[in-house]
C-alpha cells in the first residue's frame, strides 16, 4: 500500500470524526452535537458538527472537511513551487473543545491528507497534524499525563519521533506578537510522506486515535473542581490569546480562507465567548500568575 489511497484515508477520518463526538457526547452527559452538512462552490465539502452549552464543554466543534480544485492559491504556491500548476485535495479532521470549567483545559487536534497532481507526473502528497492543549490553570499532572501519551504513541514509530514533534509543536504554537506559549504543546507535524505512504498513514491514525487518550482523562480530574467570576474572568482572557493565534498565524485558517473553505466551519474554532484587557498582568503568586511562569514556558514534561 505505498501508493496514495484517498478513499481509505477519507473512510478513516469520517469513523474519527463519528467516534471522537460520540465520546465527547458521552464524557459531557448533557450535550449533543448538530450536524452542519455543506458544499464548497469550488469543489468538494464537508461536515461540521458542534456541541453548544453542554454540560462541561461550552463548545465543541469537530469538523470533517474533504476539498479539492484545479488549482491552488498563489501563497500556497509560493514556497512549495512544484505545486504550481497541479489539481489538489486536502481532506481531514479538525477539532476544537472550550470547557467552561476554567480549570478543564481547552485542546485541539486536527489530521489532514493533502496531494497535488497533475498528467505525466508524480503525485505530490503529505501526511499532516497534532494535537495541543491550553490550560488557563496548570496541574503538573494533567501536563505530565498529556505529554506521556503524546510519546507513547509516537514510541512504535521511533525515539526520535516526540522530541522531535513536541518541539515542531512548541515551535508552531507560539504567540509572536505575545512572546508567549499558546499552551503547553503536544504533538505537531507537516510534510510526512516517508519512508512509505502505510507507514505515514498508521502515525496520522496513531495521532487521531490517541487524542481522545490523552485528553478526556484530564477532563475527567478537573470537570468538578468549583469555580467563580475571577477564574472565570481569567479564562475569557485567556481565551483572547486563542483567538489571536488562530487569526494571526495558524497556517490551516489562512488555507481554508484562502482556497473559499467554507468560512463558519473554519472558524468554529473559536471561543463563544472571549474579552480583552489592556497591559493585564497576574497578581504575583497567584494561580494565574503561576500559568506564565511554570507552565508557558517551554519545558521536557516527561
Amino acid at each position: 500500500m505505498n501508493a496514495p489511497n484517498i478513499a481509505q484515508v477519507k473512510h478513516y477520518l469520517l469513523a474519527l470524526q463519528d467516534r471522537i463526538c460520540q465520546q465527547l457526547a458521552d464524557a459531557d452527559g448533557g450535550g449533543t452535537f448538530e450536524e452542519d452538512s455543506w458544499k464548497r462552490e469550488g469543489g468538494g465539502g464537508g461536515r461540521s458538527r458542534v456541541l453548544r452549552k453542554g454540560t462541561i464543554f461550552e463548545q465543541a466543534g469537530v469538523n470533517f472537511s474533504h476539498v479539492h480544485g484545479d488549482t491552488l492559491p498563489a501563497s500556497a504556491t509560493a514556497h512549495r513551487p512544484e505545486l504550481a500548476g497541479r489539481s489538489f485535495e486536502a481532506l481531514g479532521v479538525s477539532l476544537v473543545i472550550h470547557p467552561e470549567n476554567p480549570y478543564v483545559p481547552t485542546s485541539h487536534a486536527n489530521v489532514r491528507f493533502f496531494i497535488a497532481e497533475k498528467p505525466g507526473a508524480e503525485p505530490v502528497w503529505w501526511f499532516g497534524g497534532g494535537f495541543d492543549m491550553t490550560p488557563y490553570y496548570g496541574f503538573e499532572e494533567d501536563a505530565v499525563h498529556w505529554h506521556r501519551t503524546a510519546s507513547n504513541l509516537c514510541q512504535p514509530f521511533g525515539d526520535e519521533v516526540y522530541p522531535t514533534y513536541k518541539k515542531w509543536c512548541d515551535d508552531y504554537f507560539f504567540i509572536r506578537h505575545r512572546n508567549e506559549q499558546r499552551g503547553i504543546g503536544g504533538l505537531f507535524f507537516d510534510d510526512l510522506n516517508t519512508p512509505d505512504f502505510a507507514t505515514c498513514f498508521r502515525f496520522m491514525q496513531a495521532v487521531g486515535d490517541g487524542f481522545l487518550a490523552a485528553y478526556l482523562p484530564i477532563v475527567a480530574r478537573r470537570k468538578t473542581l468549583p469555580w467563580g467570576e475571577r477564574e472565570r474572568e481569567f479564562q475569557l482572557y485567556r481565551r483572547g490569546r486563542y483567538v489571536e493565534f488562530n487569526l494571526v498565524w495558524d497556517r490551516g485558517t489562512l488555507f481554508g480562507l484562502q482556497t473559499g473553505g467554507r468560512t463558519e466551519s473554519i472558524l468554529m474554532s473559536m471561543p463563544p465567548l472571549v474579552r480583552w484587557e489592556y497591559d493585564y498582568q497576574p497578581e504575583p503568586g497567584t494561580a494565574e500568575a503561576a500559568l506564565y511562569s511554570d507552565f508557558l514556558p517551554v519545558k521536557a514534561w516527561i
